[in-house]
């Protein structure tokens, strides 16, 4: 019964149709693996609401987008949500298999989420801000 309070207090969230499939993949592969996280993410996608491209509005976390968040009181910080091989914490792209990106998947400008960490503390997640980033300049000499 706590499980359905639990789920309750979390925020309504929105995820790309595509992204749901390969985020489903994903998870599913990850089982093995790395259960907890796998186990998170299935448990995100399950309570998601799943929308075409036309129907997620643009102030939505989902993969590729940047989101500016606070955690807890801390300062806020700026992330791209990306798949594992992406993934590059000094240039800001953060892992959907990560507990931040988990946390983060799905939520408008201003929602919050509690989340657990993976040393089991409980963090708050806010969303500030999300955005597309600009398409990489190609550098001349690379098209060569």
């Amino acid at each position: 019964m706590a499980d359905t309070t639990l789920k309750s207090r979390k925020p309504r969230i929105a995820v790309l149709e595509k992204d749901f499939e390969s985020l489903t993949l994903l998870a599913n592969q990850m089982l093995d693996r790395m259960p907890d996280v796998a186990e998170d993410l299935l448990a995100e996608l399950d309570r998601a609401r799943i929308v075409d491209q036309r129907n997620l509005k643009s102030d939505t976390v989902a993969m590729g987008r940047q989101v500016t968040f606070r955690r807890d009181a801390e300062p806020e910080r700026t992330i791209q949500l990306v798949y594992p091989a992406e993934a590059d914490i000094n240039a800001g792209r953060i892992s959907i298999l990560t507990p931040v990106g988990t946390a983060l998947l799905g939520l408008k400008e201003g929602q919050s989420i509690t989340w657990n960490a993976r040393d089991g503390r409980q963090h708050i997640f806010t969303v500030l801000a999300v955005s597309t980033p600009a398409p990489q300049a190609v550098e001349p000499d690379a098209v060569a």
